[in-house]
């Protein structure tokens, strides 16, 4: 198995030595031809925005959605936002690969980041810790998505949808690897 991690700016070496914690073989995702033979990506947290500029900078944009649209991909805090189909502003590059809507900093600014435990639907074991740094939220989602997490308050911070999977939180910020494991498990589903 062979996951990328889309390494333009924010957490992705975090993901990448879970990925290899995991025995998976992971691989920096800077430029389309990257995409080429891989079986999943991870879109990691970091500034949305930032994000979306590189990847229009260096002609992602397109290589980037039409991968989402047939491997699985997974995009967490940042990686969620850019998955998403809309984020209430039109000026941001994102892919619109899955149909949710997404406030972004639903949660205020850097010192208003928190931690808690979620119970995440298809995980066994105890409740997720999981890190909320200007953390988005999800506040609609289509029939075809899955909610696999809510906050105590019942906004959303986890969903499925077949191949995709998105989290408002930082897993890669953590020592618990059952998400990671969870992305692979849905990656070995489609090669199967």
């Amino acid at each position: 198995m062979k996951i990328g991690v889309l390494a333009l700016q924010g957490a992705f070496i975090e993901h990448v030595k879970m990925l290899r914690q995991l025995n998976v073989q992971a691989v920096e995702v800077r430029l389309p031809h990257q995409l080429q033979g891989l079986d999943g990506l991870i879109i990691p947290g970091g500034e949305s925005t930032t994000i979306g500029k590189l990847a229009t900078e260096y002609g992602l944009i397109e290589p980037l959605r039409r991968f989402s649209e047939c491997r699985p991909t997974w995009g967490t805090c940042a990686g969620m936002i850019f998955l998403a189909r809309d984020i209430g502003i039109e000026e941001q590059p994102i892919l619109g690969s899955m149909d949710i809507t997404v406030d972004r900093n639903a949660f205020g600014r850097q010192i208003d980041s928190f931690e808690t435990d979620l119970d995440i639907a298809g995980l066994a074991g105890e409740p997720f810790h999981a890190v909320f740094i200007r953390a988005p939220v999800v506040t609609a989602v289509d029939g075809a998505v899955d909610v696999l997490a809510r906050l105590d308050d019942g906004r959303i911070v986890a969903v499925r949808q077949g191949r995709l999977l998105a989290t408002a939180f930082h897993p890669e910020l953590t020592n618990d690897l059952r998400l990671h494991a969870f992305f692979c498990a849905i990656v070995e589903e489609t090669l199967a």
